[in-house]
Parts: structure tokens; sequence; C-alpha cells
């Protein structure tokens, strides 16, 4: 860590973390594999936890730099609670958008997190921190925070792994945003096998998410199955062509398009023409529903004074929200329903929907952004393009590599499944990494923990 917050430019990947405590955890780990009893298979993992998650004896800012004074964290969220008690290793609080509240990874308040890829470019975010210090090899694994692609969108500008479970599947108390409708805790990693492990390990609805949602038993892929690969052959695959192609440049369509040939050529997987109505209602239900639910925390600290000590671009987003009325929210909710209908008639006919993660690949940082933050809308709006389904709808999706425009900047493919219907995706996604194998190209900003350089 020391040696990356050295770099120029400078790596900040972590906001809190004590080299003694990590130490610590690391001996405790050490001591259970010598005795022949670790805890688990991810017993000394290293992994990595967004800011926003509470993660003892750390405060969770959220990447402000006040938020531990209205909000001190007593105990670990559910979580990291339960990554705790199989063994892992918890490195500290990783950088991100502040307040979540942006796609870039932009923070002025700890400096930025840069792509381990092309340090002058975004990682993405909001979870940056977490993409970066996964991609530089640092750590095997981070959870994140996704509400509006915040998980998904670093993890393909980054080049691995993210996944968002089905909003509900995931216990979100200890969380700062725990209180909404859209976002998910979930796992950014190395493989989609190291997703499959974190996710097993995490998950389990509230008690409360229970009663509503009534989450089917949740299941995990077999990799190792016959049956299972067998079981691909089956799978229907939708794509939109017209969403598909909308992307700011040719390399990221026609990347994801041979993904899709392959996956046909080598598995039999058909892929099926769909149509999805509404795209623009459904961006503008998510931004009403995400942005007066983000408010609605933050009201008691915007009128205490506190408005002057966020970032530029946080406070404009905040202005925006605050422009949106009762009314407004509730017109979003009837849309909500009605691209829900929309979507599920879709999957009567298809079992995933396939697309690319985003609509661009890492952009410039602005050298005066690294200073004062930016709102830029074109690259949210490119960044954006094809994740807010998962979060308005509250379906999975993941993204998966499939590897590099010509630039050399990774590429990310994105399937979206059934509500509940986690295997399918996982069990896709990992028959689409093992096709992309080759070329896999080592970021500029890479440690490799086993040889300690």
């Amino acid at each position: 860590m020391e040696e990356f917050g050295n770099k120029k430019p400078p790596m900040p990947l972590l906001i809190s973390y004590d080299p003694e405590h990590i130490r610590k955890q690391a001996a405790a780990s050490t001591k259970r594999f010598e005795e022949g009893n670790p805890l688990s298979i991810l017993d000394g993992i290293f992994m990595a936890i967004k800011d926003d998650i509470d993660c003892s004896p750390y405060p969770s800012n959220g990447g402000t730099t006040f938020f531990h004074e209205i909000r001190p964290v007593e105990k670990d969220a559910v979580s990291v609670s339960r990554l705790r008690c199989c063994g892992v290793i918890l490195v500290g609080k990783a950088n991100m958008h502040e307040l979540g509240l942006g796609t870039t990874g932009n923070n002025p308040n700890y400096g930025t997190a840069r792509n381990p890829h092309d340090p002058e470019r975004y990682t993405g975010g909001s979870s940056s921190g977490p993409a970066a210090i996964v991609a530089a090899g640092l750590c095997s694994a981070a959870l994140g925070t996704d509400g509006g692609g915040s998980v998904r969108i670093p993890s393909s500008l980054c080049g691995i792994v993210g996944l968002k479970s089905t909003y509900g599947r995931t216990d979100m108390a200890g969380a700062i945003c725990d209180s909404g409708t859209v976002e998910i805790i979930g796992p950014i990693t190395s493989t989609v096998e190291d997703a499959i492990l974190v996710y097993a390990t995490i998950l389990g609805s509230s008690a409360a998410e229970k009663i509503a949602l009534k989450p089917s038993a949740p299941c995990l892929p077999d990799l190792a199955s016959h049956e299972s690969s067998n079981a691909l052959g089956l799978l229907k695959l939708g794509k939109y062509t017209e969403w598909f192609n909308d992307v700011f440049s040719t390399d990221i369509s026609n990347k994801c398009e041979d993904v899709l040939n392959r996956l046909s050529e080598t598995y039999g997987c058909k892929t099926a023409e769909i149509v999805i109505p509404e795209l623009n209602e459904m961006r503008i239900a998510h931004i009403v529903s995400i942005g007066s639910e983000s408010l609605c925390g933050l009201t008691p600290d915007f009128e205490d004074g506190k408005r002057v000590k966020f970032t530029h671009d946080t406070r404009t987003n905040l202005a925006l929200f605050r422009s949106f009325r009762g009314s407004d929210y509730v017109a979003a909710q009837c849309l909500r329903r009605r691209i829900m209908h929309y979507h599920m008639e879709i999957f009567k006919e298809v079992d995933v929907i396939v697309t690319p993660t985003t609509g661009m690949t890492a952009p410039i940082i602005p050298p005066a952004a690294l200073k004062f933050g930016e709102t830029d809308l074109q690259v949210s709006a490119n960044l954006m393009r094809f994740v807010i389904a998962a979060n308005l709808l509250g379906f999975p999706a993941i993204s998966v590599p499939v590897g590099y425009d010509k630039q050399g900047l990774p590429i990310g493919l994105q399937i979206i499944g059934r509500p509940w219907c986690e295997a399918s995706i996982l069990r896709l996604a990992a028959a689409i990494e093992e096709l992309c194998t080759t070329p896999k190209k080592k970021p500029m900003q890479f440690y490799d923990m086993l040889k300690g350089n």
C-alpha cells in the first residue's frame, strides 16, 4: 500500500487502514493453518471493503471527510461479519466516489483511485478503490455497493468480475445506503469462481426482506459438473441489437458480439432478438428513484450546514435531486412497474439478457478534475447505459471481462438474469471467462502478492 501511495501519479486505493491490525489478522490466520484448523477456503484471503460499508475498527465516511462525525461505526456490517467469520483478512476501507453519487470514481477528498491498466484514466465508480485494488493484484476480492452500476462499471473498466445480486438477496444492514430500493452489496473479484465464493459467504436476506420479497432458496453453479456444461447449450440469450450497438466505440460491441458467436459455436447457446421498450423512461425512473432515496438520508445534514463539506459534483447532484417532487417519485414507481412487466414478458422467451457492461472504456482523467471534481453527464450516460435495469428492477447481473479495445483498455460483457437466478448468470459468466482466457493482459500497475513484487 505504501508503494502504491508513493507512485507518480499516486494510487490512493484505501482511505483508512492499519498495518498492525492487518498483521494481527494474518498471524491469527497463519496459526489456524499451522494447527490444521482453517475456518474456510477464504481463511487468510485479503479483501478490501468499500468506504460506505461498516468494517470495525475503521470509520465509514462514504468518501466524504466528515461522515464519521454523524454516523459512528459500532460493529461490522452483516456482510463484513460473515466474511470475518470465515477468516478473511480485512485490509481496510477502499476509496470511492463521494457518497456513491458518481460513475467515474473521482474523489478530491482523498485523491482519485486510478485505473491499473492506465493510471491516466478513471477506474469507474462508484466502487473505484475496490476495483482498482483487485485489478492491481493487492487483493483477490473486495466488497462494493451497486445502486446504479457501481460494482459492474468499475469491474468492466478494470478488467475484472463484478456481481450484482438480486435486490434483497444480501443483507444491507451496516451500509450507509441501507434504506433504498435499488442498492445491493456485491463482490468484485479476480475471477468468476472467486465471485461465487464471496457471494456464497455474504448471501442471506434480512428478516424483513424474507417476509416482503419471499426470495427463492439460493443456488450456486457446480463449475466442475459435466451436466452443468451441457445445460449451457439450452440457454437462450436475449439481445436487443439497436441497444447493444449503442456504444462510444465499435470495439466494444464487436468484442461482445464475438463472444456471443463463440458461445454458440462452443456450447450451442442460441441468441434471440428482443426489443426492450421505454429505455429512456427507465433511465428517468431510475434517477428519480435513486436520487430521491439518496436525498432522504442526507437532507438533515444538508440542511444542518454541512452542504459546504461535500465536493462540488456531489452538491450538483443533490441540487438536481432536490428538484424532484413526491409526485415525481410516485410516477417513477408507476414506470418501474410497467418496465418490470416488459422485462418479465421478455424473460418468458429468453433466459438472460446480454449487453456490453458499459458504453465506453475507461475515460481519461482531466487534470483539473483531480482537485475540484467534475460533472460530465455524457461520460455518465456512456458508463451507465446498460446497467440501470438491474438496479431499477432488482435483477441479478454480472460483468465479466471479454478482451480489450484498440488502446488496450478492458471491455466487459454484462449478463442480466431473472430474479433470484444468480446461478444461471454465474455459470454462463464462467463459460465466457473460459472462452476469453487468452490473451490476458497484466495491468501496467500490478503487484504479484505471491512473488512479492
